[in-house]
């Protein structure tokens, strides 16, 4: 089984680019992020004429969470339980579903702006939130892992220079201690292997020439428990889907299991 997880940074923008990556890559799950459309608003129709079911948490405006598959989808949760609200309400950043057999989250982690910001505790607590409402399946037997754009560089090697994020969001004590709190639970930072440098970054801003320069950052992470680790025979980023007119400012980061 082939599952992905990309944040596609507008659906409908990505249209074109996503349906044929899909054909091309032979992927059975994706989980998407950034969908930037209502539910109504996605494209359900064009998935299903190549194969593939969509369960979808999407109101519109900046967020938005998708799992789409080919291999069934079952038990769907959208949204994360016991998540805290922001602006009035929980953001639509989370969605889990059962697909072959495999359990996954798609997870679009708040940016948190800035440090001392109130979207940077509210990234906290969610996260927190998150912790809690995956503990279970964590622990489970059954393959399990968490998909997404976590906002987060787990390392400074993750990073094209430290000095550059020093003091900023992405990579604070806290918001790596969180990466931590996940890993106590048994989960495991599934690290893909990069087509090109020697860092597997997956995403790089669309200023300054950052892609063509590789200044990037890994802060689109599969976070798996022992028997989805013990499944995977590959990891990849696929930076060629980075690259050309249209593309989204993040690549997907693709998993074989053996499932």
């Amino acid at each position: 089984m082939r599952i992905a997880t990309w944040n596609v940074n507008s659906i409908t923008a990505r249209l074109p680019r996503l349906l044929a990556w899909l054909e091309s890559s032979g992927t059975d799950v994706l989980c998407i992020q950034e969908t930037k459309c209502a539910e109504e608003a996605f494209p359900f129709d064009e998935l299903r004429e190549l194969g593939y079911e969509a369960a979808v948490n999407a109101t519109g405006r900046w967020n938005g969470v998708a799992i789409v598959s080919r291999v069934g989808l079952e038990d769907v949760v959208s949204g994360l339980p016991g998540g805290p609200d922001y602006d009035g309400g929980q953001e639509p950043r989370a969605i889990s579903a059962t697909c072959g057999g495999v359990r996954v989250w798609s997870v679009y982690v708040p940016n948190g702006r800035e440090v001392g910001h109130d979207h940077y505790a509210y990234k906290l607590r969610w996260l927190e939130a998150l912790r809690d409402a995956v503990a279970t399946d964590a622990e489970g037997e059954r393959p399990f892992a968490v998909l997404g754009d976590y906002n987060i560089a787990p390392t400074d090697e993750d990073v094209y220079d430290p000095a550059v994020f020093e003091g900023a969001t992405h990579v604070t004590p806290a918001e790596r201690a969180a990466l931590g709190a996940l890993r106590d639970l048994g989960l495991s930072d599934v690290v893909p292997r990069p087509l090109k440098y020697d860092r597997p970054y997956t995403y790089w801003d669309y200023r300054q020439l950052c892609f063509p320069k590789n200044r990037g950052m890994r802060i689109d992470l599969v976070y798996g428990n022992t028997p989805f680790v013990k499944a995977r025979q590959d990891a990849f980023v696929d930076r060629e889907e980075r690259k050309g007119k249209g593309a989204s400012d993040h690549a997907p980061v693709v998993v074989d299991l053996d499932v």
